[in-house]
């Protein structure tokens, strides 16, 4: 105990002498000083604005001032209007700030970005090596000797199976064309025999007889007498 004591009275005796460490603040980012430029630039445009419409009144007043009233106005907007340019400068001037600091902070989010592309293209090269190295160039070109072998095989087993049996191979292709094209001819005949059996007997048309020519010298009918009221008079015998 005595010894804590002793202890704590030599460092609040330092502290008297040397005085205590202050706390260093953190330095200020540039989303800070963005922020701090942008309210400024806000604050001098709405001066601005209220200096336009002051200009706007002194404007119509000198319309209708005359004498020394009218030179008393217008030096006021003179004023007015040098505070006004004064303001814009400024303005402008903190808007260049403002274009610095979003292009600084833009060019560091880039930098940050490209440094984690690559930290990713270095892990997935690490990564790709060593998948790599499992595979053996050796035995895919032996796994694909092996299938295109397999694949022959099977195309020649194919090639077996579908032979055809009794069937001589000292056949002339010229008697199979003659052969062929008269089984055409027959098959061209029975269609039509079948086309005319089809047809029933009082379908088919009749052949022309030779009917006897109907005479042109036969007497016409007599006719009939009627009385004077149109109805037929009885003839005597």
């Amino acid at each position: 105990a005595l010894f804590l004591e002793t202890s704590y009275c030599n460092n609040y005796k330092m502290k008297r002498i040397f005085g205590q460490k202050k706390d260093v603040a953190p330095p200020p980012t540039l989303g800070d000083a963005g922020a701090k430029v942008d309210s400024r630039v806000a604050a001098l445009d709405e001066k601005i604005k209220k200096l336009e419409v002051e200009l706007s009144g002194y404007k119509e007043k000198l319309k209708r001032a005359r004498g020394p009233a009218q030179k008393t106005l217008k030096q006021r907007a003179m004023g007015v209007l040098k505070r006004k340019k004064m303001y814009e400068q400024q303005r402008d001037q903190l808007a260049g700030q403002a274009f610095n600091i979003e292009q600084t902070n833009f060019t560091i989010d880039s930098v940050k970005d490209t440094i984690t592309t690559v930290d990713a293209m270095k892990a997935a090269s690490k990564t790709l090596k060593t998948e790599f190295k499992k595979v053996n160039i050796d035995k895919i070109d032996d796994l694909q000797d092996d299938l295109a072998d397999m694949m022959e095989d099977m195309n020649e087993v194919q090639d077996v199976l579908g032979r055809s049996y009794d069937v001589g191979e000292d056949i002339d292709e010229a008697d199979l064309d003659a052969e062929l094209e008269a089984l055409g001819d027959d098959l061209d005949a029975e269609l039509e025999l079948d086309d005319a059996d089809s047809t029933p007997a009082y379908l088919q048309p009749a052949e022309p007889t030779n009917l006897p020519e109907q005479p042109t010298n036969v007497p016409a009918a007599p006719e009939s007498a009627v009385d004077e009221f149109g109805l037929p008079v009885a003839q005597g015998a």
